[in-house]
């Protein structure tokens, strides 16, 4: 509060519209300063008081308010008693506490208006003490902004590190305009509303212009706070929207690679990095080093470069948070970078090498050609040796090497496709990135944050590894580019491991790339069942949601098939006790009838052609990749549930991505929704 009264006369310029005269922003001033004051004033006096007490605290206060304000009439535990219903009304249960407002009124025989009249005015210029301005929802909104005020305040007095008070501001004022703001290229917004948000409005103006003393000269911004329908909002636009931006683009969470929003998303893309050659020398050994700084937002970060068998950029701190900071700069200048802790000591280092350098944006690659021109004139590296290194920053590298590198192998003759990290900002960014690609945690993948000297991971699935291939082939615009270049990427590293993971990898993803690729209708097929071949052909076929009288829902696809010409959509043939049946033959359909139609007046054996019909059905599981041991030969077809995954059938229901329960034998296949 003794802050903000100092700083008041200097944000006030800020307060209301340009055109507002002095007298309107003065008022609009002292408005905000005094709900500051309101909220100082109950959290103080709440102080060491759990809810119920404070609760009694407060009726105290309006009982006391209610026997001044009805003369005396309304006193003792009356007063008390309107005092509690005036707080229930307060907090939103009205009816309840318009039946003990009536209820008063007649008891202690003050008129209904009168005694309305004092709630009302209480509910006016009391209301905080009513509605509580001291609870958690209220004071919620000062917190953040009075320890980004403190933490200013000392980096301003040497007392906080100038880039770490950067950042962290950064990083919750962007989080809190994601929650209640806007964020464009000519417009960056935060709206605060409620009670007392007039005071909190204040206390971010206060941030914001210690903010901007600690700003380089060409990053200082004004913002403007603009009251509509008492909501407040904190405005910068144009020149000033596109400095705050700068800051923003390298503080929020979405440069460490925390998903944010799309907003923010895209302007730590757009980010635009400064980066300077510093001083070159020798090392002891013999080794030439440099400096080298990169700078965004007013927060910079100085590296080492060391130029031995290959030029490589490195950062080594005691200090996590700045390494973080080190990596997060990395990453705004196009180089993916991993903080990794050294051995079991208390530090932490960056380091990438030229490859992953090449990699980077222009300015990056340009001032590290700059450090190794000089090496090479003052005679510390071989003219030769530098070209090849020259070659790849110069003409830059367009490669994946910003991607995590995934491991891919066989575990137990399982294809296992998992990435491994103990930085908790990498595994999140793999996750975000898996989202984008149209991936779902749990269905498709798999992920855990690092724990202690745990590495966190994400592991993508079988259904997973085969739904981003079928995106890849079946996926539109950049959700198709990123699957393809998942898969390619992810057949290179099981090539690497071996000809058994790359074959087994490449099974899933043609399987997953086959789906909705083929018809049902028209699938032919040719089975081999013993000594003879049986020619399946899908004549037609479809999908429909049913519904089981126990509510369970089920998809159920039907296929007519013939086999070796034999067309079949009919009940499975089969003994009945007591007499014998007419059953179906090679010349017969299902419903009696001949070859051309005509009515089948003839007998035969039952037996032999039971035999037929169970060969050919069978044919049809084989055919359809049923899953299920299915009387053959001699006995009757009696089958009641099969697995299916043939790619046609799947293609005949292509929301359905997984194996389906078939129910015969109708033919019928049915599985769960």
């Amino acid at each position: 509060m003794k802050k903000v009264k100092e700083l008041a006369d200097e944000v006030e310029p800020w307060i209301g519209s340009e055109e507002a005269s002095d007298a309107e922003r003065e008022g609009l001033a002292m408005r905000m300063l005094g709900e500051l004051a309101l909220l100082t004033h109950f959290a103080e006096a709440r102080r060491g008081k759990d809810d119920g007490e404070w609760r009694e605290e407060r009726v105290k206060g309006l009982a006391r308010a209610v026997e001044a304000l009805s003369g005396g009439r309304i006193a003792g535990n009356h007063a008390e008693e309107l005092a509690r219903a005036i707080i229930y009304y307060a907090e939103g249960y009205k009816k309840e506490a318009e039946r003990r407002i009536k209820s008063l009124a007649e008891k202690v025989g003050v008129s209904r208006e009168d005694v309305w009249s004092v709630v009302e005015f209480i509910l006016g210029d009391m209301y905080c003490l009513a509605r509580d301005c001291a609870r958690d929802a209220v004071v919620r909104k000062f917190v953040e902004p009075s320890l980004e005020l403190i933490m200013l305040d000392k980096a301003l007095r040497g007392k906080f590190s100038r880039e770490e008070a950067l950042l962290y501001f950064g990083e919750m004022y962007a989080t809190a305009i994601a929650g209640d703001g806007h964020v464009g290229s000519k417009r960056v917004e935060l709206t605060i509303g409620g009670e007392l948000g007039g005071g909190a409005a204040l206390l971010r103006l206060a941030t914001l212009h210690l903010l901007n003393r600690l700003m380089p000269d060409e990053l200082k911004f004004n913002v403007r706070i603009h009251v509509v329908r008492d909501t407040y909002r904190i405005a910068a636009r144009g020149d000033n929207a596109a400095r705050l931006i700068r800051l923003l683009a390298v503080s929020a969470p979405s440069a460490s690679g925390e998903r944010l929003s799309d907003k923010f998303d895209e302007f730590v893309e757009a980010a635009k990095v400064e980066v300077r050659p510093g001083d070159i020398w020798l090392t002891d050994r013999g080794h030439v080093a440099a400096d080298l700084t990169i700078s965004e937002g007013g927060i910079a970060v100085k590296y080492n470069v060391y130029v031995r068998n290959t030029v490589v950029l490195q950062f080594v701190s005691t200090d996590r948070n700045h390494a973080e900071l080190a990596a997060r700069l990395l990453r705004l200048a196009g180089v993916g970078a991993e903080v990794k802790k050294v051995g079991g000591r208390d530090k932490w280092r960056i380091e990438v090498s030229t490859d992953v350098l090449a990699a980077g944006r222009e300015e990056l690659r340009k001032a590290l050609a700059e450090i190794v021109k000089r090496a090479v004139e003052n005679g510390w590296v071989d003219a030769g040796r530098a070209e090849g290194w020259l070659e790849k920053l110069e003409k830059g590298r367009v490669l994946k090497e910003g991607r995590p590198k995934y491991y891919v192998g066989l575990k137990e003759g399982a294809v296992v496709v998992r990435f491994a990290s103990p930085n908790p900002a990498s595994i999140e960014r793999e996750v975000q990135r898996l989202n984008k690609m149209g991936l779902e945690e749990g269905k498709h993948f798999t992920a855990k944050m690092p724990e202690e000297d745990r590495d966190g991971y994400v592991s993508i699935l079988k259904e997973g590894l085969a739904y981003v291939a079928w995106l890849s082939i079946h996926g539109s615009g950049e959700q198709q580019r990123l699957a393809a270049d998942f898969v390619n990427y992810i057949l290179q590293r099981a090539k690497r491991a071996g000809e058994e993971v790359y074959e087994k990898v490449r099974e899933i993803i043609e399987e997953g790339k086959a789906r909705g690729s083929l018809t049902l209708k028209g699938f032919e097929k040719k089975v081999e069942m013993g000594s003879k071949q049986y020619v399946v052909k899908v004549i037609d076929g479809g999908a429909e949601p049913v519904e089981k009288q126990d509510g369970k829902k089920l998809l159920r696809i039907k296929i007519t098939a013939g086999v070796d010409g034999v067309p079949w959509r009919g009940p499975t043939p089969r003994r009945q006790r007591g007499r014998r049946r007419e059953a179906l033959s090679a010349d017969k359909g299902p419903y009696g009838e001949g070859a051309g139609g005509v009515p089948h007046e003839g007998r035969q054996d039952n037996d032999s052609v039971l035999r037929g019909a169970s060969q050919r059905l069978y044919a049809l599981y084989r055919a359809c990749r049923c899953h299920r041991e299915v009387a053959q030969g001699d006995g009757p077809v009696n089958a009641s549930r099969v697995y299916v995954s043939s790619s046609a059938v799947v293609a005949a229901v292509q929301a359905v991505e997984r194996w389906w329960v078939c129910m015969l034998p109708l033919q019928q296949a049915a599985m769960p929704v």
